[in-house]
């Protein structure tokens, strides 16, 4: 698992790929889909998938996978090793969701949901193996959000697609449960080989967890009073949203002109108005354009230097 790029572009959503063994090509395959890193609120989320044929998917349970919540971590490198190890018949594929991405999301106009985000990464990386030539005959996803209605979404992306969307899916299908382990030894590893482009050096975050005090001293230790956090934390968590709020230094904007106004659609014929003159018989100043929604919505101005 080659995480170079990873390290090198951390602010970026990254994609990870074993090879595609020739047996996933040409017989029915299980497909499992599945996070690690959803809740923290430090680091990336990584969605990961693992497929292998259907006649081989109670070998992966022989191989030792399990849920990677049950694992200990030294556990969990040992058995994506021998995932590794059986690559004539085992598959995987990573998107390394960034915590920058994340935040994006969930401040865009409109928002967009974490479970949005998991489903569209779900949907993308189905789609990816499918792309590379797995010939995906079902697959078994643990849920986000109600299993019914993310199980009718996914049949309805994937029509010929036998697919099974359950609570707790990691501990009841083995294919799920490798998608797990290697989202879970991905992010461990990127955690500890992250670097920071703001300059700091802070070995020890604790686990990521807002109700981590290790993890709360971090995010206030690494706080700038102007620019906020440190790329590595979900600026859209309420736990690092509180801090910012209390310990920032407070920035009012100033809209440039009232929703009414912003909501007025000017006249065509304004543009076609005849021009008048004023009393000293000089041209009349044009009217000010309209500012582009772009500058409004963000309450931005023009700014000069001297």
């Amino acid at each position: 698992m080659d995480l170079s790029e990873c390290c090198e572009n951390n602010h970026k959503n990254v994609f990870l790929d074993s090879a595609v063994p020739d047996v996933c090509k040409e017989e029915p395959c299980v497909l499992g889909v599945d996070e690690a890193g959803r809740g923290p609120v430090l680091g990336p989320m990584v969605y990961g998938i693992c497929f292998c044929p259907l006649s081989k998917h109670d070998d992966l349970k022989a191989a030792g996978v399990a849920d990677s919540k049950t694992l200990t971590e030294e556990q969990r490198e040992k058995i994506f090793g021998i995932i590794h190890e059986h690559n004539e018949y085992i598959g995987w594929s990573l998107e390394v969701i960034s915590p920058l991405y994340i935040s994006n999301c969930m401040y865009k106009r409109p928002k967009v949901s974490l479970n949005e985000v998991s489903h569209n990464s779900a949907i993308g990386l189905i789609n990816r193996a499918i792309a590379a030539g797995v010939n995906v005959s079902e697959v078994y996803v643990d849920t986000v959000g109600p299993p019914e209605k993310y199980q009718a979404k996914l049949q309805e992306v994937f029509p010929t697609i036998k697919v099974t969307v359950e609570k707790k899916a990691d501990a009841l299908f083995p294919c799920v449960s490798g998608a797990s382990i290697c989202a879970k030894v991905a992010r461990d590893r990127a955690l500890k080989k992250w670097e920071f482009p703001e300059g700091i050096k802070i070995d020890n975050w604790g686990s990521g967890y807002p109700g981590d005090a290790v993890t709360k001293n971090f995010l206030i230790n690494s706080l700038d009073q102007v620019f906020g956090f440190p790329g590595i934390v979900r600026f859209s968590w309420s736990t690092a949203e509180k801090i910012i709020e209390e310990k920032c230094i407070p920035v009012t904007w100033n809209e440039d002109e009232d929703e009414e106004e912003k909501e007025k659609t000017p006249s065509v014929l304004q543009f076609f108005a005849k021009k008048t003159k004023s009393s000293d018989d000089s041209p009349a100043a044009p009217p000010p354009k309209k500012r582009n929604h772009f500058f409004t919505d963000r309450c931005l101005k023009s700014v000069e230097s001297f």
